[in-house]
């Protein structure tokens, strides 16, 4: 689902493009990994950032692909945001270009040291994952 969100030209345009990135290099079942919260079951979450190597803004990419690979179901709900004053993120457009390139590297990164197996996933038999859908 879509977040209700408020954002200028420049971030819809570098949001667009770093989904086709996401969706190209670790998973095309999610459609938002910035924006919102994320929820994960205990023993989910131990496993996952455990083995998480990102410690930059595209971490949420590699939580990503840890629950792909472990078979961790993710479940999107649309959360109201906008764009405050005192965002992380600064919002000059060469920042925003830099930040955007290193996301950009940290996702080829990601996909390139799990498929040949510089970085292990760690699967463990007693994740336990809730599956029901929070719309019904």
């Amino acid at each position: 689902t879509d977040s209700s969100a408020q954002r200028s030209f420049v971030r819809t345009v570098l949001m667009k493009a770093f989904h086709f990135f996401v969706s190209l290099f670790v998973s095309s079942k999610v459609h938002d990994t910035q924006c919102g919260f994320k929820l994960f079951h205990e023993r989910a979450s131990q496993v996952i950032f455990d083995t998480l190597h990102l410690r930059r803004w595209a971490f949420d990419t590699e939580v990503v692909l840890l629950c792909d690979q472990l078979g961790i179901q993710i479940l999107e709900v649309g959360v109201p945001w906008q764009e405050v004053d005192g965002s992380k993120l600064s919002t000059s457009k060469l920042a925003l270009a830099i930040v955007s390139i290193t996301m950009l590297r940290d996702m080829v990164c990601v996909r390139t040291c799990y498929s040949l197996g510089i970085w292990k996933v760690q699967k463990r038999k007693d994740i336990i994952v809730n599956t029901h859908n929070m719309n019904t």
